[in-house]
C-alpha cells in the first residue's frame, strides 16, 4: 500500500504573497480545511509544509504555507504534487478505498479464474468505473456498482467481480 497519497497538484500561484492555486485530486475538496502540513514532492526531495490558510476558487483550493511569502519562492513548484502520509488521510468509509491502494490489484471472476489486473479508476458523476487490463479480453470497463464488484480485498490485493452481461 502507498505510504503517501496524493491530495492536489499545485496549478499556479495566486496573488503575490507566496499563495498557490492548488488542483484536488481527493473526491472532497473541504478535506483541505482540516489539513495542518502537506508534503511537496519537488522531484529531488519530499518537503513537508505547514498550511497556514486555506480558502476556495471555483474548483480551486488556494493554499497558504507558513514561512512562504513570496510568489518568488513558491512558483518554482507549479506542476508539483501535494501528498499527505496515511495517518492524515480522510478516514474512509465501509467498501470505500484509495485509488492509489487499488491500481495494480489482481481482478477475479467469480468462479475464482484470474481475469486482468486494475489498471485505472475513472470517476464519473453516477458510479466509477474500473478498467481491467485482460490477455484475454483486452481493455474491459466494469461499473464499481455491487451487483459487478464482489468483493475487494487490498491487503491480500485481489478483487472478485462479476462480468454482466454484454461487459465484454
Amino acid at each position: 500500500m502507498e505510504k503517501l497519497l496524493q491530495v492536489g497538484v499545485i496549478s499556479s500561484t495566486h496573488g503575490v504573497r507566496g499563495e498557490v492555486k492548488v488542483f484536488p485530486t481527493t473526491d472532497d475538496v473541504n478535506r483541505f480545511k482540516k489539513l495542518k502540513q502537506v508534503i511537496l514532492d519537488t522531484g529531488k526531495e519530499k518537503m513537508v509544509l505547514e498550511v497556514q490558510g486555506v480558502k476556495f476558487f471555483k474548483q480551486f483550493a488556494i493554499l497558504k504555507f507558513k514561512g512562504i511569502d513570496s510568489i518568488n519562492e513558491i512558483e518554482k513548484y507549479k506542476g508539483k504534487s501535494l501528498f499527505v502520509d496515511r495517518e492524515n488521510a480522510v478516514k474512509l468509509k465501509k467498501d470505500e478505498y484509495f485509488i492509489a491502494d487499488m491500481i495494480g490489484i489482481d481482478v477475479y471472476t467469480e468462479d475464482d479464474k484470474f481475469f486482468g489486473v486494475l489498471k485505472d479508476v475513472i470517476e464519473t458523476g453516477a458510479n466509477d468505473v474500473y478498467m481491467i487490463s485482460s490477455e484475454e479480453h483486452g481493455e474491459v470497463l466494469v461499473p464499481a456498482i455491487k451487483q459487478c464488484i464482489l468483493n475487494v480485498d487490498i491487503e491480500n490485493r485481489k478483487m472478485i467481480i462479476h462480468l454482466l452481461e454484454g461487459l465484454i
